[in-house]
């Protein structure tokens, strides 16, 4: 029997979504006890320096002595590999990565690989998505929705109320906006979003099951050589 390995979250962006990657994780794994599930260092830290204030706002501190911080604590107390449930923190995911010897399982990275076979996909995410261009190497020609303003008005409104119906309905709109545009996918590029992916139809590709199946591939993976 595998003995899973252990992983490291840099959570509390948002702490909700930081709580339903857990959960998801949770429910994909066949566990016949506690045991056979993934051990789980999750650093929940909702003091993480604003990213829209960063990167759109630009009136913020850097994220990224915070959350390089973050990873090494993660590596210290024993994760194998980390993940960050956040897309716009992904902008930091090199000097995240660069300051542990551990692997990051980058999930832009990964999403980006899912998507790519449906041709044309349109983004739901922070317009910081867009603006830092996170998705533009591995989807050139992704689609945005025009209003990236409601975008950010139904994040702030999950983050402070939770999975409200009027969040629904502005995500809602920017997925019709984007099939009028002619998506053949739409990615679910905030873990917020992910939390009222019932706004979205098929088909869809949410960044957070993704990274969840990255988790468990890596965390029971048989060729590994760390015991």
């Amino acid at each position: 029997m595998i003995t899973p390995r252990t992983i490291g979250v840099l959570g509390g962006m948002g702490p909700a979504a930081t709580v339903d990657l857990m959960q998801r994780v949770i429910n994909a794994v066949g566990a016949g006890d506690d045991a056979d599930h993934v051990p789980m260092l999750v650093d929940q830290n909702p003091q993480v320096p604003s990213r829209i204030k960063a990167l759109i706002d630009q009136t913020g501190d850097d994220p990224a002595p915070v959350l390089i911080a973050m990873a090494q604590r993660l590596q210290t107390a024993g994760a194998k590999a980390l993940v960050m449930p956040c897309n716009t923190a992904h902008h930091y995911a090199d000097a995240i990565a660069d300051s542990v010897d551990i692997p990051f399982l980058n999930m832009i990275h990964l999403a980006a690989k899912a998507a790519q076979k449906h041709g044309a996909v349109g983004v739901l995410g922070s317009p910081a998505i867009k603006q830092v261009s996170l998705y533009a190497k591995a989807l050139p020609n992704a689609l945005y929705p025009a209003d990236q303003d409601a975008l950010l008005q139904a994040i702030r409104m999950v983050k402070m109320d939770g999975p409200t119906d009027s969040a629904r309905a502005i995500l809602q709109a920017a997925s019709d906006d984007l099939a009028a545009q002619g998506a053949a996918a739409q990615l679910i590029a905030c873990t917020e979003f992910s939390l009222i992916s019932d706004a979205v139809p098929s088909p869809c590709i949410d960044t957070l099951d993704v990274l969840v199946d990255a988790i468990i591939d890596f965390s029971f993976r048989s060729d590994r050589n760390d015991g």
